[in-house]
């Protein structure tokens, strides 16, 4: 199999995951990508081989995403092909973004490969989110028919939540075609933690109260949001924390500059990027994971991984009253907050505070939604519906294929 991203690996967590699943059903995988620092350009990674394109990848206008996006398309199309011509291919497994990423795919599926397009987003939605786009503007429209070229292109479809599947079926294919595979996170990695196992005790008022947020730090996900909130919360709960974990971007800049005119600099600790393995210390040590995502057409529909890694780890979780999430989890399963409102923001985190038991009640709620959707259970699907594409009847795993 080749699988195919624009983005870096082994950091990317969900091509990671479904090349690990893969890997174990004994697939054997070249992963083309995106080269990222020192890493070699060439390398066997857990029984997978990498390989890297030298290209940056660097957040920009329009302009800089077609230059980046065209460079690796011809690049991954090139490699893929040629592999395909000397190895052999059944299978390609493409991961949007772009979703004409699946052009990498087309020498091999002449070849008699079969072609999987996993969406992670949703491109018209992040791009009108992204640059203020009208839905109805050309570039919109453009995105929108690569989109359901893209989809035709591919034997089967992939994506993250029942929103995006109720999008991409009512605009680019049939929803039998779709395929819901979540981002739960690796049970290997975040290892089930009940709630109920932390201390029962109230709120240490002399502790760190510590609020989390882990992620890309980009505008819609709302980090100036959470600043808002701390500055509201902080008279209520002098000892409030917010520690932020992600690669440095031009907007967490802005935000820390936004803190220091709220007078809350002193209570925000930046931590850096962590891996997948330290960030589940850093979870344990948290109080609550807070999801501060601004209101727009992108987060109405996105179910964010960080919901279930915070659960997994049995920590509660404040997150915005939205479609993509509000499909999985009931009102008393996560506590909610409207999105892009930094007063109903701090409200909840007040109540969080104020509620230590209440909280650890609402955990334990939000992991049975999460042990409905953990990994072992997503992988399954992932196995089962590789194997009916390759016509086998079944996986090493003993998943049964229908």
């Amino acid at each position: 199999m080749a699988m195919v991203m624009f983005s870096h690996y082994p950091a990317d967590p969900r091509p990671r995951r479904a090349a690990e699943a893969l890997v174990r059903e004994g697939m054997q995988i070249d992963f083309v990508c995106l080269a990222e620092g020192n890493a070699p350009r060439r390398e066997k990674v857990d029984g997978i081989e990498v390989l890297r394109i030298p290209l940056k990848r660097r957040r920009g206008g329009k302009l800089a995403y077609v230059y980046q996006y065209s460079a690796f398309i011809l690049i991954s199309a090139l490699i893929v092909g040629w592999r395909a011509l000397t190895r052999g291919y059944d299978l390609v497994y493409v991961h949007n973004m772009p979703d004409i990423l699946v052009l990498s795919g087309m020498i091999p599926k002449v070849l008699g490969a079969k072609v999987i397009l996993d969406l992670h987003d949703p491109m018209p939605e992040l791009m009108t989110t992204i640059f203020g786009l009208d839905e109805n503007s050309s570039g919109v429209r453009f995105i929108s028919g690569a989109e359901k070229w893209s989809l035709a292109r591919a034997d089967a479809v992939i994506t993250v939540n029942i929103a995006c599947k109720r999008i991409f079926s009512t605009r680019s294919c049939s929803a039998e075609k779709i395929q819901v595979i979540m981002n739960s996170p690796d049970e290997e990695i975040f290892q089930y933690r009940a709630a109920e196992s932390y201390p029962a005790t109230d709120q240490d008022r002399n502790k760190p109260f510590v609020i989390m947020y882990h992620g890309s730090l980009v505008e819609r996900n709302g980090l100036d949001l959470a600043v808002e909130a701390l500055a509201l919360v902080r008279d209520a709960i002098p000892t409030a924390e917010l520690r932020v974990y992600g690669p440095n971007s031009a907007f967490l800049e802005h935000v820390l500059e936004m803190a220091k005119s709220k007078g809350v600099d002193q209570a925000i600790r930046y931590l850096g990027p962590k891996q997948l393995e330290e960030l589940v210390h850093e979870i344990q040590a948290c109080d609550v994971g807070v999801i501060p995502n601004q209101k727009n057409s992108f987060t109405a529909i996105n179910t964010p991984t960080r919901i279930f890694e915070y659960l997994s780890l049995g920590k509660p979780v404040i997150a915005p009253r939205t479609l993509g999430i509000e499909d999985y989890f009931a009102k008393d399963s996560l506590l909610f907050f409207e999105a892009g409102n930094a007063q109903d923001l701090a409200r909840s985190i007040q109540y969080a505070f104020a509620h230590p038991a209440e909280m650890r009640e609402i955990a334990k709620r939000g992991q049975a939604v999460y042990q409905e959707h953990d990994w072992r259970r997503e992988r399954q699907r992932l196995t089962g519906l590789v194997a009916r594409l390759l016509d086998k009847e079944t996986t090493r795993s003993g998943v049964q294929v229908q």
